[in-house]
């Protein structure tokens, strides 16, 4: 089965989760523990692949990003219509 992507990105989000997680000087490893508290178990190396668009990322994950950074879904999609243009 082929794996869907967009220009071989398989989140659009990626970007934007690592620019929040970063102006909030949050580590990787803290983000894993921020969402295991709220229930959703993420690894280190799930946090990786989704920053530079190797996972796809679940309706509840980005969900939890933006609990945990405490952004809107808005602002976490922001700016992603490059992922568009050819």
């Amino acid at each position: 089965m082929k794996v869907k992507t967009l220009n071989g990105n398989l989140n659009i989000i990626g970007k934007n989760l690592r620019k929040f997680r970063k102006q909030r000087k949050i580590s990787q490893p803290e983000i894993c523990r921020k969402l295991d508290l709220i229930g959703v178990t993420m690894y280190i190396s799930d946090i990786y692949e989704i920053e530079y668009g190797k996972k796809t990322v679940k309706d509840f994950e980005a969900l939890a990003f933006c609990k945990v950074l405490n952004i809107s879904l808005d602002d976490l999609y922001s700016n992603t219509e490059e992922y568009y243009e050819a």
